[in-house]
């Protein structure tokens, strides 16, 4: 009876039961509490594990609950503590321990990516590319003791996150608890995980805010680890001009022109290309051109392709974007930093999880069509309404063995169940292009309108 119910939702819900499938075998109780002991280091386990706070919180933060009160409520049985544990615990979750949740679980869901088949093409072969974008949590409510006195919005802390555009994960997260702290000051931490091989693309919340990356020891630590940068140039980077500015092309915004500069820093110079963008429209922040610094060769990458690959970083906005819409990344109510960070990173994995979906779609359905059409929005929507109910029919043992399934058969698993999804019910709406309208008719002495009479009056004339 317990197979025929499990059937059913694979039958009615293929997604659900994907979702579900990974957040048992990456989210497993071994790993987590795994993650918990290397990388704690003021916090123990007594009662509570650190698995048992991810399974509540990812409730949350898919939207399945509405709250953590709610979430508890609903998993109190099996908890065994009390809401204030679960909170002090919550509350107290160090930032290292957060970091490494996203990216360890990143590594496992790479591994299932690889054995999907196929991915979309490279943005610039061989280079691994990473984007690295700032990211500032929202205000939160004004519960903590601290903060009641205050008018003033209380930012939980920021984050830098580095993204993989090739497999659109997020796959590393610098946390910072100080909402007010500058970008730079994580960028010692950043550098000692650039390895040789990748291209650097630094990104902000606000397009200004792109130059603020562009530091000499963040250019030159970028360098010095064999990997290479593409940087919007911030105008007080000191640098001494080699070549004059070059015409290369136009392209659809404006014209592009290069020359090289030397930049110094501790002793050492470096010879960068500058390419300049100089924009037909002025952008919302008042600038007529963008210049932008890199350490990519000619035969790599032209300028027209240097002006592309920044251009086309704006696109790791839809994860943001994504994450903001449909999973609750930013609880209002969970005011105290550490907290605020977890629930953010987990947000991170959760949209991770998605792309593993996605990808595994892609390989059934056709890559394009997924890119393309698929609405995320129509997909968590599906995940959020079935899956409470899902965990209510299916018996734990329905999902043990997946725990311990080797991950190029969790694969083939995904594979059977992107096969049976019916595509069409996830695909996104076309809209008709936007028709300007007319100014709206305004009489003051008639401040209502009858909705009856108006559609009589439209349907007589001519």
């Amino acid at each position: 009876m317990l197979d025929a119910i499990f059937e059913r939702f694979v039958k009615q819900s293929p997604v659900s039961v994907m979702v579900r499938g990974l957040m048992e075998r990456v989210l497993n109780t071994e790993q987590l509490n795994s993650i918990f002991e290397n990388h704690a280091k003021n916090q123990y386990t007594r009662e509570q594990l650190f698995s048992s706070i991810v399974d509540l919180m990812s409730l949350v933060v898919c939207g399945i609950y509405p709250s953590v009160n709610a979430a508890y409520r609903a998993k109190a049985s099996s908890l065994n503590v009390s809401r204030t544990a679960v909170y002090d615990k919550l509350n107290g979750i160090e930032l290292d321990v957060s970091a490494a949740l996203l990216r360890e679980t990143a590594a496992s869901m790479t591994t299932v990516m690889q054995f999907l088949g196929d991915s979309p093409p490279k943005l610039l072969a061989p280079y691994q590319v990473r984007i690295i974008d700032g990211n500032c949590l929202a205000a939160t409510d004004h519960r903590l003791e601290a903060l009641k006195p205050y008018a003033a919005k209380a930012l939980p802390g920021k984050s830098l996150v580095v993204l993989d555009p090739d497999l659109k994960m997020a796959i590393d997260v610098f946390p910072c608890e100080d909402g007010h702290a500058q970008e730079r000051s994580l960028f010692e931490s950043v550098l000692q995980r650039v390895k040789a091989g990748e291209l650097w693309i630094a990104v902000s919340a606000a397009l200004a805010e792109d130059r603020n990356m562009c530091t000499q020891g963040f250019l030159f630590g970028i360098c010095k680890a064999s990997a290479d940068f593409l940087i919007r140039e911030h105008k007080s980077l000191p640098q001494q001009a080699i070549s004059e500015l070059e015409f290369q092309c136009d392209v659809e915004t404006g014209s592009i022109f290069e020359q090289t500069v030397a930049l110094t820093y501790e002793g050492n110079c470096l010879k960068v290309r500058r390419v300049v963008l100089r924009l037909k429209k002025v952008t919302r922040d008042g600038d007529w051109e963008i210049a932008i610094l890199t350490s990519l060769p000619k035969t790599v990458a032209s300028a027209a392709d240097v002006a592309q690959l920044y251009r086309g970083r704006w696109s790791v906005e839809t994860l943001f974007q994504i994450v903001t819409k449909n999973f609750e990344g930013k609880i209002q109510t969970l005011g105290y930093p550490k907290a605020a960070l977890f629930s953010f990173c987990l947000a991170l994995v959760s949209y991770n999880i998605l792309a593993v979906v996605r990808r595994a779609l892609g390989s059934v359905h056709g890559v394009g069509k997924i890119e393309s059409s698929l609405s995320e929005f129509y997909l968590v929507d599906e995940i959020q309404g079935t899956y409470r109910g899902m965990t209510i029919a299916c018996e734990p043992d329905n999902w043990s063995h997946l725990k311990a399934l080797p991950l190029s058969q969790l694969a083939d698993f995904l594979l059977d169940l992107a096969g049976r999804v019916n595509l069409k019910s996830f695909l996104k709406q076309p809209r008709s292009p936007k028709k300007k309208k007319p100014p709206l008719i305004v009489d003051s002495r008639h401040r209502h309108l009858s909705t009856a009479r108006l559609l009589d009056q439209a349907r007589q004339s001519p």
